[in-house]
C-alpha cells in the first residue's frame, strides 16, 4: 500500500503532500545502513556517500562548530549528519527536531548504533516553533530542510530567539533561481521550480530570491549576513555521477530513486533550471551594554 502511495505521489502531477506526510510515506523500516537525504556537495567528491558528508562538513566548518558548541539542527532526517558531526566534531550536545516521528524513530536507532547517545538528543519538535529555552544554543542549523518550514522567515526568528549572543545559523538551502529581465530561460526556470515546490511541499512564501534572503536574515536582528550560490557543484556534479554509476540509483533512498531515474533521462539544465543552492551564514548580535 505504501508503494502505491508513493507513487501516486512522485507520477501523479496533481498529487501534493504536506511535508510531514511526505515523509512518513518516504519512511524507512530498518536504518541498516547510511540514509543520507542531502544533494551532497561535490566539488571534491567522488561519490555519493562522499558527497553528503562533504555537505556535513560544509555546513559545520561554516558555522564553525566546536567542542563547547550546543548545537540545534532542524530537519535532520535519519540523523546520518547529527552522527557525522558528533564523531567528527564532538560538540558539547546536539539537539535534533523533526516533524515526522517515523523519522525520529530510526534516527534514534542509528545514533545508538554508532555511539554517540549521550551527545546526540533528536525529539519530534517544529523548527517554527522551537521546545527550547532562549538563548540556550551557540549554533542553530537547517541542512536542506528550511525550504519546507512553513515559513523560513518563522524559523529564522525561532533561531534568533534561541541562539546565545554571538550564536551562529548555518542553512545549507533550495532557492528559485533568480531572473533577469530578459533571461532567455526564463519558462524553464519557473516551470522547473514550479514542479519542485510543488512536488516537495515548499510552500509559496519560501520562494524568493538571494538578496530578499539576505534582507531577511538581517530584518530578523542577524549580522555578518552571507548567502552564497554552491549550485554549480551541486545539480550538475550529482547528475553526471549518476550516469556514471547507474548502479548508485538503487542505493539511493527510495524517494529518490524514481526522481533520480527520471532526471538522468532528461536535460540537466531544463531538470535544474529553475533551482539554485545556497550556503547561507548569520550571527545574532552580542548585545553592547548602554553607557
Amino acid at each position: 500500500m505504501r508503494s502505491l502511495k508513493l507513487a501516486n505521489w512522485l507520477l501523479n502531477p496533481f498529487q501534493a503532500l504536506d511535508t510531514k506526510t511526505i515523509y512518513e510515506l518516504i519512511g524507512r523500516d530498518s536504518p541498516t545502513s547510511s540514509l543520507w537525504l542531502n544533494l551532497g556537495y561535490w566539488k571534491h567528491a567522488d561519490n555519493l556517500t562522499e558527497a553528503c558528508e562533504a555537505l556535513a562538513t560544509l555546513v559545520a566548518e561554516t558555522a564553525g562548530m566546536a567542542h563547547n558548541d550546543d548545537v540545534v539542527d532542524c530537519g535532520f532526517g535519519f540523523g546520518d549528519q547529527d552522527a557525522w558531526w558528533a564523531l567528527n566534531y564532538a560538540p558539547r550536545s546536539i539537539i535534533g527536531l523533526n516533524i515526522t516521528p517515523s523519522q525520529v524513530r530510526h534516527a534514534r536507532e542509528r545514533i545508538e548504533q554508532v555511539g554517540v547517545a549521550s551527545t546526540v538528543d533528536l525529539r519530534v519538535g517544529s523548527a517554527t516553533a522551537m521546545p527550547l529555552e532562549a538563548e540556550s544554543a551557540d549554533v542553530v542549523i537547517a541542512l536542506e530542510s528550511a525550504f519546507h518550514f512553513d515559513t523560513r522567515e518563522a524559523f529564522f526568528r525561532e533561531a534568533s530567539r534561541v541562539l546565545r549572543p554571538g550564536g551562529r545559523l548555518v542553512v545549507a538551502d533550495i532557492l528559485p533561481l533568480d531572473e533577469g529581465p530578459s533571461c532567455p530561460t526564463k519558462a524553464k526556470r519557473r516551470l522547473s521550480w514550479r514542479l519542485t515546490a510543488s512536488k516537495f511541499a515548499i510552500p509559496d512564501e519560501n520562494a524568493y530570491s538571494i538578496d530578499h534572503y539576505r534582507s531577511l536574515l538581517s530584518d530578523c536582528g542577524f549580522e555578518e549576513v552571507s548567502v552564497e550560490s554552491i549550485r554549480d557543484d551541486v545539480y550538475e556534479p550529482l547528475h553526471a555521477f549518476l550516469n556514471r554509476d547507474k548502479r548508485a540509483i538503487a542505493r539511493l533512498h527510495p524517494v529518490m530513486r524514481l526522481p533520480a531515474w527520471v532526471a538522468l533521462r532528461s536535460d540537466p539544465d531544463a531538470v535544474f533550471a529553475g533551482l539554485d543552492y545556497v550556503i547561507a551564514h548569520a550571527v545574532k548580535p552580542i548585545a553592547t551594554a548602554t553607557p
